[in-house]
């Protein structure tokens, strides 16, 4: 399988399905296509005509799939025992609601502090909206730790490194980088989320990038910017 995607600093979306695969193990050639360049539509389109043209993008064959709740759902189709959702029933029906709601949802949080793994902010009020998306977030871990991840005796979610832990990854990082606030519970799950071996060497990659987004470049002075250090 070939997974093509976007810059390591700043997509969010690609970091989902990449984290995923890495995490479960599953093999495939990573193709990285600079966001926001001369012909980067283009690009992903002479690897699968016919798809959208946004990343991330998986090829298998003459598989192209070029969205990410699509990409979960093909690789737990694929990889039926690798546990990419939940194994219980109920659980796995709570963690496709969960991951539904982050693809569609939490836009204040999103626009508002877009995911920079090169920076890190101080604390500080993020607006009415923003705080409204935090306390959403830390209800949802917070019902499927306890409900699920706990009683299965794992760190994560549901307790096993599934999808949703994957489509959680950039929420865990935009907490780390704005210093925003949750309970102790949900940062607990939030540590173990950004110290996954995995997310570690997609960070690790992301600090050596050479392009600067000037979109997902907040208007404030950084505490630390991680690409210098």
């Amino acid at each position: 399988m070939k997974l093509l995607i976007g810059n390591k600093c700043y997509s969010s979306w690609s970091l989902r399905a990449w984290l995923l695969m890495r995490a479960k193990g599953i093999a495939f050639e990573e193709v990285l296509i600079p966001l926001d360049q001369p012909g980067f539509k283009e690009a992903i389109l002479a690897h699968a005509p016919g798809s959208g043209g946004t990343m991330p993008l998986l090829i298998d064959g003459e598989v192209a799939v070029w969205e990410t709740l699509a990409i979960f759902e093909y690789l737990h189709e694929k990889h039926p025992t690798l546990g990419i959702w939940p194994r219980d029933a109920a659980a796995r029906a709570h963690a496709r609601a969960a991951v539904s709601e982050m693809h569609a949802g939490f836009m204040a949080l999103r626009s508002t502090c877009p995911m920079n793994l090169g920076k890190r902010f101080a604390s500080r009020d993020r607006g009415a909206a923003v705080a409204r998306d935090v306390a959403r977030i830390n209800a949802l871990w917070r019902m499927a730790r306890e409900r699920f991840g706990m009683p299965a005796g794992g760190p994560y979610l549901y307790g096993e490194f599934c999808a949703a832990d994957a489509m959680f990854a950039p929420v865990a990082s935009r907490l780390d980088t704005y210093g925003i606030a949750v309970d102790s519970l949900c940062q607990d799950y939030s540590d173990v989320v950004l110290a996954h071996p995995a997310y570690r060497d997609w960070l690790e990659a992301a600090l050596v990038e050479p392009w600067i987004l000037d979109q997902d470049e907040v208007d404030e002075p950084a505490l630390v910017d991680l690409r210098q250090s």
